[in-house]
């Protein structure tokens, strides 16, 4: 971690992703995933992963908590933390790295699970070259890419 990040009280954002890993709906697969994403504003925000029938219906615990954070007016993340099971401990899926993206280019990220295990990485680690709209688009251009 950078000196940057050594203000990120990692203990408490591990403990609320595991604590929200609780929540989670799982029905279909029993692989249970917490989350919980650090705003600027010192808060804390966390999601479960929630389950269908239909897998592409399915939603990751990593966006669950952006969509908390987004739904309080927060834009700015800080720090992510995601607690599952898996040993080695899994990090965010793709989806969830294009989304956690879409507001910061990188982000301090550890991954526990309830074994003890804990990997550090970064969204950037993650997501190199990612794909950001407002970047692709040509210079003064409005339009898609």
């Amino acid at each position: 971690m950078t000196a940057t990040e050594t203000t990120i009280d990692w203990d408490r954002l591990t403990a609320a992703a595991r604590r929200a890993r609780q929540g989670a709906y799982a029905p279909h697969s029993g692989y249970r995933v917490g989350a919980a994403v650090l705003t600027a504003d010192g808060r804390v925000h966390t999601g479960a992963n929630v389950e269908n029938g239909l897998l592409g219906l399915s939603i990751c615990a990593e966006r669950v908590a952006v969509a908390a954070a987004v739904n309080a007016g927060q834009r700015e993340f800080r720090a992510l933390a995601v607690a599952t099971e898996s040993d080695p401990p899994a990090s965010p899926c793709g989806v969830c790295r294009q989304t956690l993206v879409e507001f910061t280019r990188d982000l301090p990220v550890v991954c526990v699970n309830e074994a003890g295990g804990r990997h550090e990485t970064s969204l950037a680690e993650l997501l190199p070259q990612a794909f950001r709209l407002e970047e692709a688009r040509p210079e003064g251009g409005g339009g898609t890419a």
